[in-house]
């Protein structure tokens, strides 16, 4: 398995033995193992994952109690400047829904399973999910998988744009990999102040948007380098 590519950072959640339920432990090292991503000049992309049985089956309820409130299950507070990308298999439940709801895309292999099944268990969404969830896939479809806490497919999170690249199973940390690597290898400046126009648009108003916007991409149009990418373009073979 290639988990290794130039300027791509593999994240795991690493506690297989409880369907990578994360306790107190874990959630303080995946805070910190995202802040050193972010601080990282040499690397530009994430790809948080869990294994082939399950991506995250939420907080360890046992732990609960002692889980940070500022991101129980870890980064979930954080704003980073970079691109995290989730790399699904299997279970991708309660909380596990909700980290996954926090990372820019989801690659997720065909077998996967998603919903917020911790409705059954009476525990609040905690990690960002009433505040994602509806700015992903919508406020009905939201709202259903909320308030009924039902289990999904794979398929069905894809035809509702949880899921942005469905996969063979088994194969999701690769194709993960891959487009993180391909995201990292675009110009950079404008890969990350498109991305930060695009968060900083949310729930503003439009003309605020547009000047939030014309201000990032002048950052970039008068950047060192980009005469040189623009000449590269207008030199590309003719199709």
């Amino acid at each position: 398995m290639t988990e290794q590519a130039p300027a791509v950072r593999v994240v795991r959640i690493d506690q297989g033995h409880a369907r990578n339920a994360i306790n107190s432990e874990t959630a303080a090292r995946l805070h910190d193992e995202l802040v050193a991503f972010d601080a990282d000049d040499g690397a530009r992309v994430a790809v948080l994952t869990g294994d082939e049985a399950a991506f995250c089956a939420g907080a360890n309820l046992r732990d609960l109690p002692r889980l940070r409130a500022s991101g129980p299950l870890g980064p979930t507070r954080l704003t980073l400047s970079k691109p995290v990308i989730a790399a699904v298999e299997g279970w991708c439940v309660a909380g596990g829904m909700e980290l996954a709801a926090w990372c820019d895309l989801r690659v997720a292999g065909d077998t996967a399973r998603f919903g917020c099944l911790e409705r059954r268990w009476g525990v609040p969404l905690v990690d960002g999910g009433t505040y994602r969830l509806p700015r992903i896939v919508g406020l009905g479809r939201a709202l259903d998988l909320i308030l009924t806490g039902r289990e999904i497919d794979a398929a069905e999170a894809e035809r509702m744009g949880f899921v942005d690249r469905l996969v063979p199973a088994g194969t999701a940390l690769d194709a993960a990999v891959a487009l993180a690597a391909d995201i990292a290898g675009s110009p950079w400046l404008a890969v990350v102040n498109d991305r930060r126009a695009v968060y900083d648009g949310l729930g503003v108003s439009l003309d605020e948007a547009l000047a939030n916007e014309d201000r990032l991409g002048r950052e970039v149009i008068f950047a060192e380098g980009f005469a040189q990418g623009v000449t590269g373009f207008e030199q590309r073979p003719r199709r």
